[in-house]
């Protein structure tokens, strides 16, 4: 089902409290990852045609809006997120054109189509970088720039202008002898990082923004977009930085201190977003704007995405994706029901009046739920577990997200060597936490890779059972550019598209229910037993109808909370099963006997 027949939700029902309600608050986003997505000419890499070739899987699928991670023209440092030229494609994914023709065809077929967008940062091989290295060029305040501490040799060890680390490892100060100074990096060295506070910077972007919007897109997803205003002084200078009024945090254990608490909700968000808002959307019907927000809370997720305030339709918030996270990103600790209750909890009561939620559990930069938190040792456990964690995500208020492969129940790569790896972020990480700093074993640094490294959402598409799991043919020059996990001979599109007890058939039930059930897409949302250690249960409530979730998101018998079972003390009828990971003959039965089976969850009619 596709927007040509998605149920409109009536004007009675309040989404994100715009008046109409938004095309988006019954809609489903799929992500592609073109890299991985699918390969048309056999060099290895996944291309525009190749994701135009798929279209009428993604529009059988059901889903609303294809939102596709970069393929602007860049040297592919961090694979397509160090932008070189924002006005063309890089030749790995294809031309203009067929860009062009991608979006043609996914408008026929009532899909729209959401780049990403990268401007918190550039490529360093960027025009407006290169050109910013000359101190007298117009574009040399466009970047951050800073002289090499006082009493220092500029580009020796300790001469950076204060003690930040990337998030990449190493110092997020890079030396250019060209132009005798520093460029500060959140991310890459070379990912420089853009000067939100020169308003020739910002004309640019939106230049550029509505290049896009004209050509025919329906949208964008923006790349850390809350850290483009970074904390200054009232001299402009950057804490830790020499005669800075603003006093930086100590080093860590790998010998920096961070630039996230300086440069993520920084204080001109909020201008600069309205701002963008003003310039590039203002007058445009049937788009999309939603924000990767690193450091955004729940509470000021209402504010920005609240239409009033005019700034963006969504967020996407990191704190419920860092629970099994302690310190350090690499430091991993065991998944646990009510952390991740907690957090949405918080996400959701967030947005009660105002503002909307974006639901995710996976991307590009986060591994497979399945592998994470669910189980995917054998058959039987990945699909019911990858079941119990697609039904809690939809259930929630908000637009879901689905993830390439997540409607497979496809799981981690469980890479053995750092050599398997290609993300930046892992291999640095590895470098600084145990070659250079040594706080971290060599054993545990390869455990986290294995559970919760960006390579783990990045491996192909598993299309089929074939040599390269129908993402590039089996005969192909080229073998893939990061390994296909062995497991798609069991995993793939084509074993699962007619089986209906398969994940990919869950799926579509799930966008379906989103479609044609305003009480699942905006009705009110209100948490129930929230002290369980294993059932995570909720009720979503619109008028006079009221619908009961409850997922029991471990390996083991659960019994079902005293709270719920006093909802269902007249019993549950199967007429009433909505949707169930098991069947509802099944969950009849669990009800009945007031125990839920492992990874068991079921959707009830009240």
């Amino acid at each position: 089902m596709t927007n040509f027949n998605r149920s409109t939700l009536p004007d009675t029902v309040r989404s994100n409290g715009a008046t109409p309600n938004p095309w988006w608050a019954n809609a489903v986003v799929y992500q592609v990852y073109p890299r991985s997505f699918q390969d048309t000419n056999g060099d290895g890499i996944g291309d525009l045609k190749g994701i135009t070739s798929r279209l009428d899987y993604l529009a059988d699928l059901g889903v609303d809006v294809v939102w596709l991670s970069p393929v602007y023209k860049s040297p592919q440092d961090d694979n397509g997120y160090d932008i070189s030229d924002y006005q063309d494609i890089d030749p790995l994914f294809g031309t203009l054109e067929d860009m062009d023709e991608l979006l043609a065809e996914a408008h026929k077929r009532g899909l729209k189509i959401v780049m990403d967008l990268v401007v918190n940062h550039t490529s360093d091989e960027h025009a407006w970088f290169q050109a910013s290295r000359d101190k007298d060029d117009p574009h040399a305040d466009w970047y951050w720039w800073r002289p090499a501490r006082p009493g220092h040799e500029p580009g020796t060890p300790g001469a950076e202008p204060n003690q930040w680390g990337s998030y990449f490892g190493g110092s997020a100060w890079e030396y250019d002898p060209k132009r005798g100074e520093y460029f500060f990096h959140q991310y890459s060295k070379k990912q420089p990082d853009l000067n939100w506070e020169n308003p020739e910077v910002r004309k640019a972007v939106y230049k550029m923004m509505n290049w896009w919007m004209d050509r025919g897109i329906d949208g964008f997803r923006m790349d850390v977009i809350t850290q483009v205003s970074k904390t200054v002084d009232k001299n402009g200078k950057l804490p830790g930085e020499d005669g800075c009024e603003i006093e930086d945090y100590p080093v860590g254990e790998e010998g920096y201190s961070s630039p996230f608490p300086w440069c993520s909700d920084g204080p001109r968000i909020d201008e600069f977003l309205a701002e963008m808002r003003r310039e590039v959307f203002e007058g445009r019907e049937g788009y999309m704007n939603v924000g990767e927000a690193p450091g955004i809370t729940p509470a000021r997720n209402e504010h920005v995405t609240d239409p009033k305030n005019g700034e963006l339709d969504m967020l996407f918030l990191f704190d419920h994706v860092g629970i099994d996270q302690e310190g350090s990103k690499w430091n991993t600790v065991p998944f646990e029901v009510k952390n991740l209750r907690a957090r949405l909890a918080d996400q959701q009561e967030a947005v009660k009046n105002a503002g909307w939620a974006s639901l995710f559990f996976c991307n590009h930069d986060q591994p497979r739920v399945v592998s994470r938190w669910g189980n995917d040792t054998d058959r039987e456990s990945r699909e019911l577990s990858a079941k119990a964690f697609g039904m809690l995500l939809h259930m929630h208020r908000g637009t879901p997200y689905i993830y390439e492969g997540e409607e497979l129940g496809m799981t981690n790569a469980h890479f053995t060597t750092l050599e398997q790896y290609r993300d930046l972020e892992s291999i640095n990480g590895y470098r600084q936490r145990v070659e250079e700093a040594k706080c971290q074993s060599a054993e545990s640094m390869m455990d986290a890779l294995a559970l919760i490294g960006r390579d783990n959402a990045r491996t192909p598409m598993q299309w089929d059972a074939s040599k390269y799991a129908g993402f590039t043919a089996p005969d192909a020059a080229t073998e893939p550019w990061i390994d296909v996990n062995p497991n798609h001979v069991e995993i793939n599109a084509a074993e699962e598209f007619d089986d209906p007890g398969s994940v990919y058939s869950f799926y579509k039930k799930l966008i379906a229910m989103r479609h044609n059930n305003a009480t699942i897409a905006t009705g009110e949302w209100n948490l129930i037993a929230a002290d369980s250690e294993q059932v995570y249960s909720f009720t979503r409530t619109g008028g006079d109808d009221t619908i009961l979730v409850i997922v029991n998101l471990t390996d083991k018998t659960a019994q079902v909370p005293a709270e719920v079972a006093q909802l269902l003390e007249d019993g549950v009828g199967e007429s009433q099963v909505l949707l169930s990971t098991y069947d509802a003959v099944h969950s009849v039965k669990s009800v009945a006997r007031g125990e839920l089976a492992r990874w068991e969850g079921v959707v009830i009619q009240l």
